[in-house]
């Protein structure tokens, strides 16, 4: 079991920046790979990035691509997401999900079904 906890989200202004983390409790973080998912409303629930178990491999949807940075510190049991340059268009509640290191990293990692584990979300609010 992973139990998931974001936090950092907040209202920035386009062109800000924001930093999110997600804390992992158990021991079985670092043998998880881990991605974000962002949720706006009215829409389904879209892959941003994601990042193998060591961190050396990291994968983005063409929209953050350039802007966004997945990263991990399994010291920490903590996901973060460096988000830069935001747009309105990045508005959403920001998930971050766990799941086990089998199949193809870059072929599978967009999937949300492909995560057992999820947090609760938090918001990102982009003014323009």
């Amino acid at each position: 079991q992973v139990q998931l906890v974001e936090s950092g989200g907040g209202l920035v202004q386009a062109g800000g920046s924001l930093r999110l983390s997600c804390a992992a409790s158990g021991r079985t973080f670092s043998s998880n790979r881990m991605a974000w998912f962002r949720q706006a409303p009215g829409k389904e629930r879209d892959f941003v990035a994601a990042i193998t178990v060591g961190g050396r491999a990291t994968y983005y949807a063409d929209s953050v691509k350039g802007r966004f940075t997945i990263s991990r510190d399994n010291a920490k049991n903590t996901l973060y997401l460096q988000m830069n340059s935001l747009k309105p268009e990045d508005t959403a509640v920001y998930y971050c999900a766990a799941r086990s290191a089998s199949g193809d990293f870059y072929s599978t990692s967009h999937y949300s079904n492909e995560y057992p584990y999820w947090g609760q979300g938090t918001q990102v609010t982009v003014s323009s």
